[in-house]
């Protein structure tokens, strides 16, 4: 699958069109996009944008052919899960769990051939790359073009479910759980992915608790897949928001992380508030706690 600038292609979108339909290709509507043509399994999509998507086998060939040349350095390659054989498949992420203030926040996202070219082109990347700007743009393409599952956590559930699980990639695995079977009752799939945090059984444990048959991967660096960098977009948005909430609310700044600067503001906290109130806005199985 590529992607390049109509520019790259030194064409006019009307003798791309031309050309394309001199080689039989079929024309259809494509939604944020000017058209959409398909023949012998390559579909070529023209947005508003000027970009050019192709996908199918032989596709890189394909633009190479209106090139005449290499692709130029405008031009580039859709992420590995572009070029995977699923038609659709719920990629699932967290935020929040290295944050002593917040919520654990865990999001899944379903891709499939109707919403791929789309995400593709909308600069998605793992919200670890992108500034908290960035994914707040982009976080409303992702829920306006996507079925999705936003799972929050906040502090005191968090608290009181960790004592619960007693591990933290058991609570992972529960919200992972819970993200993709609120998008499989929405839409079925037979495929998910996600971060490799555990042991996958802990995920398929708790799907099989209540029905739920899927094949489930977890993979070192899965953020390269775009369900799972679109998940972690939406989980990090969520984030965010709820995190400058609750700095609102109370009235003091709650950072991100676990740094010293946090250590000093959840002093401040327990002077204002108290040690029990910290609950509230705080995962208390930090180390940070002992030091306060």
């Amino acid at each position: 699958m590529k992607a390049v600038s109509l520019a790259s292609l030194n064409i006019s979108e009307q003798n791309l069109k031309a050309d394309l339909e001199k080689k039989g290709f079929n024309f259809e509507p494509a939604e944020h996009a000017l058209w959409r043509a398909r023949k012998d399994g390559v579909t070529i999509t023209l947005y508003k944008s000027g970009k050019v998507l192709a996908q199918g086998k032989g596709s890189e060939e394909f633009l190479n052919s209106f090139c005449h040349s290499e692709l130029d350095p405008e031009s580039h390659e859709i992420p590995a899960q572009g070029r995977n054989d699923k038609t659709s498949w719920i990629g699932t992420d967290e935020s929040g769990k290295g944050d002593y203030f917040g919520p654990l926040v865990v999001a899944g996202v379903l891709v499939n051939e109707k919403n791929l070219s789309e995400l593709s082109l909308s600069g998605i990347q793992d919200s670890k790359k992108m500034s908290d700007s960035a994914i707040q743009k982009i976080a409303p393409k992702i829920r306006q073009n996507c079925d999705f599952s936003i799972v929050t956590i906040n502090p005191a559930k968090y608290n009181e479910l960790y004592k619960k699980f007693k591990n933290l990639n058991n609570l992972l695995a529960w919200g992972h759980a819970r993200a993709i079977e609120n998008i499989l009752e929405k839409t079925p799939c037979e495929y998910a992915l996600s971060d490799k945090f555990g042991n996958e059984a802990l995920i398929k444990n708790a799907l099989l608790k209540n029905g739920r048959n899927i094949t489930l991967e977890q993979r070192p660096k899965a953020e390269d897949d775009i369900a799972v960098a679109a998940a972690s977009v939406l989980a990090r948005d969520e984030f965010i928001r709820r995190l400058k909430k609750f700095s609102s609310e109370y009235g003091i700044n709650l950072p991100k992380g676990a740094s010293e600067e946090v250590l000093k503001q959840a002093r401040l906290f327990v002077g204002k508030y108290s040690v029990e109130q910290l609950g509230n806005v705080a995962k208390l199985h930090f180390k940070t706690t002992q030091k306060i």
